[in-house]
């Protein structure tokens, strides 16, 4: 039998779906899973959208144009320059979701065995992105016990190297939902002009800042134009994850050049895709105000609820959908295994992502999981009062199986 490839066999296995055949065996027993681990949300997608793929009239459909069709980078630029980034149309490549605008960074900017400083946790994705690129990711690590706040700048500097060529921020976080303050990007910034690095900052989640926080772009910095790259998506903003449609954006036209080759070599981002992108630049402010209404009732009620478990410790985030939470367990990813094949509680049981894998740093988060926030409000508090019971039975179940052990 031919052997797999090197890439192939280093190639990381996802920690948000690799639990999934479990899930489908709960069901299979007649259980309801809430799913908490995947970034899915339920919001509607704006109707706009969907109106513009059903009077879709064309009888063919095309390739667009490399970069995208020019009247949707036309007006993504208007969106970006309503919020005074100061983006020209040019300086936008539609891509196949924001994986591909991720790829293209990494493939544009980084040598085979170059190195991209991100701060962990982080997407888990990102590991995946590397290895396909052949770079390899170098992990700065913060802390829940500060709620994951950019690192000092001192732990940036000791590990850039010669091959250090980016860093790599998702603002705000998947995990962790931190929003970074424009203070802390003016510390990107400045260490990124001095090292003459590239700052690649994934900004899907733009529109979910809650407490009246402001988000900052990398592109509201001055001096940053061709180093600063942003990673931009449909798929949370507009609830749109399946028309997988996304946006590499940057003011280096080097850049931007190269990573056209790029866009060249895959033809064409998705064409109703693309069409639905568009229209959705239409969806009313109103819709934007519900939504982020309705996140932060429901981050409340995550936040206060897996705080008041006991032994369970969760961080308050500023934005996204998500949150890292540490439980009073030894092994995450058996616990999580444990709640789809073992546990149930009025029939019913939780879908969680074991925090380890969104780190570099083998032996952190090994006790953490990711909560995504993105069920109804209802579903939420039960979904609480499940994984409370959980854990009851759950240290129960450790304590008498260490006592068992010791006797043996």
């Amino acid at each position: 039998m031919p052997l797999i490839s090197n890439r192939g066999n280093l190639m990381p296995e996802s920690p948000i779906r690799k639990l999934v055949p479990y899930a489908e065996a709960a069901k299979k027993k007649g259980r309801k899973v809430f799913h908490l681990n995947i970034g899915q949300p339920d919001i509607e997608t704006p109707q706009v959208a969907i109106d513009a793929i059903k009077n879709i009239k064309f009888n063919v459909v095309e390739y667009s144009h490399s970069a995208g069709i020019e009247s949707y980078r036309k007006g993504l630029a208007a969106y970006y320059n309503k919020l005074n980034l100061n983006v020209s149309f040019e300086d936008i490549l539609i891509t196949t979701g924001g994986s591909e605008a991720l790829l293209f960074a990494f493939n544009a900017c980084l040598n085979e065995g170059d190195e991209v400083i991100i701060p962990e946790p982080f997407y888990a994705n990102y590991n995946g992105f590397a290895t396909t690129a052949g770079v390899k990711v170098v992990p700065v690590t913060s802390s829940i016990e500060t709620g994951f706040s950019l690192p000092p700048i001192a732990d940036f500097e000791k590990l850039i190297t010669p091959k250090t060529k980016a860093i790599l921020i998702c603002n705000p976080g998947n995990p962790t939902g931190y929003l970074y303050s424009k203070e802390e990007l003016e510390t990107l910034k400045n260490i990124v002009i001095k090292h003459n690095l590239y700052l690649i900052a994934d900004e899907v989640y733009r529109e979910f800042c809650y407490d009246n926080q402001t988000h900052y772009s990398v592109f509201n910095l001055n001096g940053i134009e061709d180093y600063a790259i942003v990673i931009d998506s449909v798929s949370k903003r507009y609830s749109m994850c399946g028309a997988r449609i996304g946006a590499f954006v940057s003011k280096n036209k080097k850049v931007v050049a190269t990573a056209m080759k790029y866009a060249q070599a895959r033809l064409s981002p998705p064409t109703f895709g693309q069409i639905a992108g568009e229209a959705a630049l239409q969806t009313p402010k109103s819709y934007f105000d519900n939504v982020v209404a309705e996140y932060v009732q429901r981050r409340n009620i995550v936040i206060e609820g897996l705080n008041a478990i006991e032994g369970v410790k969760c961080p308050n985030p500023g934005g996204a959908f998500y949150a890292v939470a540490e439980l009073p367990i030894d092994n995450a990813e058996e616990f999580c295994q444990w709640l789809l094949e073992e546990f149930e509680y009025n029939n019913q049981t939780v879908m969680l992502a074991p925090a380890a894998g969104f780190y570099a740093t083998k032996g952190l988060g090994v006790k953490e999981v990711r909560v995504a926030y993105v069920l109804n409000q209802e579903a939420l508090k039960e979904a609480l009062v499940c994984l409370k019971k959980a854990l009851e039975v759950y240290k129960g179940s450790s304590i008498r199986k260490n006592e068992a052990q010791l006797k043996a």
